[in-house]
């Protein structure tokens, strides 16, 4: 039987070898921070939670729960996907406790330097990241939804539609109303009204 590499990676992580450690972290916190960005998407989220901050609470709880064989990775694209929904699940908890503990972002103000530091829509960064969004949500729909999609973009509108594919224009309508709000709660944004 051939010898998986990838797994003795994983043994060097899991015994805390530096090296393999450092590595890790070379690899993977770019994605780790760019599934952070996408989900801290509000400057006012970002006035107080940072994907670098995502980051480090990520990869902590990744080494420590390896080092306990608590994952079962076998292929880099396991140890990817692991960390990916880690980014997403730790995101969300952090979210949750500055609402839970009534701090509501809402409510609090950037004060000092620090205030004209706030992305704004003009970022470059945030510009990308919005545009990796986005295609991550399109490749989430079936081609049917897509091609609704892509008609009310060009500002057809439902009746249009209708006539175009048949049927009637609520049944497109709500189509792809449920589409988008199962894309958004899976890449884990706020549905907005109704298309």
């Amino acid at each position: 039987m051939e010898e998986n590499p990838f797994l003795g990676y994983i043994l060097r992580v899991r015994a805390g070898e530096e090296a393999a450690l450092e590595e890790l972290v070379s690899r993977y916190e770019p994605v780790i921070r760019l599934e952070a960005r996408m989900r801290l998407r509000s400057p006012r989220l970002r006035t107080i939670l940072d994907s670098m901050d995502i980051c480090q609470s990520v990869l902590k709880s990744f080494f420590q729960r390896a080092a306990a064989g608590q994952f079962s990775i076998d292929r880099p694209e396991d140890l990817r996907r692991l960390l990916v929904q880690m980014a997403c699940n730790k995101s969300l908890e952090h979210v949750r406790r500055e609402y839970a503990q009534r701090r509501d972002v809402r409510r609090s103000f950037p004060l000092g330097d620090e205030a004209a530091s706030v992305p704004d829509e003009t970022d470059p960064m945030a510009e990308v990241e919005w545009q990796e969004l986005l295609a991550r949500g399109r490749e989430m729909l079936s081609p049917e939804e897509q091609a609704l999609a892509e008609r009310r973009r060009d500002g057809r509108t439902w009746e249009e539609i209708a006539t175009e594919l048949g049927g009637r224009a609520d049944k497109h309508r709500m189509q792809l109303n449920r589409a988008l709000e199962r894309v958004a709660a899976s890449l884990g944004l706020e549905v907005g009204p109704h298309v």
